[in-house]
């Protein structure tokens, strides 16, 4: 394969690069998450989120010398005291999420303190290096169960509790506090999934001063649900739709980088540049479809076969296999591969935060996720940066992201969507103007609402709200 012979305009950008193109994809995971490039610069303009897994080598010196960034719509926030509380700390989306949260607003000068409810009992190196990561960046890390946490949790100008699971922290350890603390409290909802309604997580909702949701229709079915089931009210419910990172934007709008990743990446799936590939970029399970997907997947195959369609050879890349063993379900899927005879044509990649290669790699992401769909979806959005199609289900937060027709194809959930999905899939495969037209709307659409920005200013928005709420009482 060719090498283009391009000099990098940063130096340390390319060193990044090198190292991220020739790790495996485990080591990659420790790697962004130690790395030795601090992300912490509290005069730098953002602290790079651990989410899309590159963090900027650079200091962003991309204003002249004389010139200051624009000011942080979270700036208010300094020398504030926020406690965030989260069910877990691991490699999924809400702990990263509430992860960006705290290095936000440590950026801006806030006491940023954090709380993790469940801790395996062995030592678990992902939770050991992303605590480490937070303590580098001046976020304190708490025991959820000792006093310290109470202390704070009292003291805070605003309490974050992450994912409805939470809420059972505040009678376990704050237990006669808990009237004092519910005020300041804002509740972050990423959860779509019926089990979730529990009165015991949920009992407290209706007294906090508001909850935080990332699309309109999560949070349409969390008010009918609690209303419907638990006979108690959402509080004040604010809609705040993620962004892309800076760094990831960068990566995506950097003809060289993308370049250089597509050819690294296709090498190492054993793809060739012609290749047309159809991802799905998420934890493999029953909720995000993987097993649906193939079947369109090969169905597609079937149609393109009988009707003697001239297109490249399609692959069908799966990015979320489990890094130590597989479970059931994926042993299922490659049984589903060797029984179909289509070994050649799908290809497994062991779950990392970096996601940028296999964007890049690709040609249209899938998002199957099944039921009532994503809460929101990163990874479309993410891909949409790259200028990537969409193929989503017509459910959850992908229909506020995803326009049908013109960034990409909805499909229904579920079995029905598979004959759906296999023709939308053949259709991208045989129209490459439409696919390439599709790629540069869904760029656009990001451009205007879903970047890192756009996201502090909703968030933004409503921490003054909360904040406001909590000194005058009023929940």
């Amino acid at each position: 394969m060719a090498k283009h012979a391009v000099g990098w305009p940063h130096p340390k950008r390319s060193l990044l690069l090198l190292l991220l193109l020739t790790l495996s994809a485990s080591t990659l995971i420790l790697f962004f998450i130690r790395t030795v490039f601090d992300p912490c610069d509290r005069h730098a303009a953002h602290i790079s989120p651990v989410r899309n897994g590159i963090e900027v080598a650079e200091k962003r010196n991309l204003l002249p010398p004389n010139v200051k960034p624009p000011p942080s719509p979270l700036s208010f926030m300094k020398s504030k005291i926020v406690l965030l509380v989260s069910h877990e700390l691991s490699l999924s989306g809400g702990p990263l999420l509430l992860m960006e949260l705290a290095f936000l607003l440590r950026s801006v000068g806030a006491e940023v303190y954090w709380t993790t409810m469940r801790k395996p009992s062995e030592t678990n190196e992902v939770i050991y290096s992303l605590e480490h990561k937070m303590l580098d960046c001046g976020v304190q890390v708490l025991s959820a169960f000792g006093q310290d946490a109470i202390g704070t949790a009292l003291k805070a100008d605003l309490v974050v509790l992450n994912t409805a699971f939470a809420g059972k922290w505040l009678d376990a350890v704050l237990k006669q506090d808990v009237s004092h603390v519910l005020p300041k409290v804002l509740w972050w909802i990423h959860e779509m999934r019926g089990h979730y309604f529990k009165l015991d997580y949920v009992k407290h909702l209706p007294l906090v001063a508001g909850a935080m949701i990332d699309s309109h229709i999560t949070a349409e079915y969390w008010k009918n649900r609690t209303q419907e089931h638990l006979r108690i009210n959402m509080p004040e419910t604010h809609i705040v739709h993620l962004g892309n990172s800076k760094e990831l934007m960068e990566v995506a709008e950097d003809s060289v980088a993308k370049r250089v990743l597509r050819e690294h990446a296709r090498e190492s799936l054993g793809v060739r540049s012609e290749d047309l590939l159809f991802a799905l970029i998420n934890s493999v399970s029953r909720g995000k479809g993987q097993d649906l997907f193939l079947r369109s997947f090969y169905e597609s195959l079937q149609i393109i076969k009988e009707k003697k369609l001239q297109v490249p050879p399609l692959h069908a890349v799966i990015v979320g296999s489990g890094i130590n063993a597989h479970t059931k379900l994926e042993t299922e899927l490659r049984d589903y591969v060797i029984q179909k005879k289509i070994q050649d044509r799908v290809h497994f990649v062991n779950k990392t935060l970096n996601v940028a290669p296999y964007l890049a790699a690709i040609d249209v992401l899938v998002q199957n996720s099944q039921a009532r769909g994503e809460c929101f979806g990163r990874i479309t959005i993410e891909a949409m940066a790259f200028q990537l199609p969409v193929l989503g289900t017509a459910a959850g937060g992908t229909t506020e992201i995803v326009v049908n027709g013109t960034t990409g194809f909805l499909h229904p959930v579920g079995k029905e969507g598979v004959s759906p999905l296999a023709k939308n899939i053949v259709k991208l495969a045989t129209h490459v103007e439409r696919r390439l037209t599709m790629g540069k709307r869904g760029y656009e659409r990001v451009k205007e609402r879903f970047l890192e920005h756009h996201m502090a200013q909703r968030i933004a928005a409503v921490l003054k709200e909360v904040l406001k709420k909590s000194r005058r009482g009023l929940y």
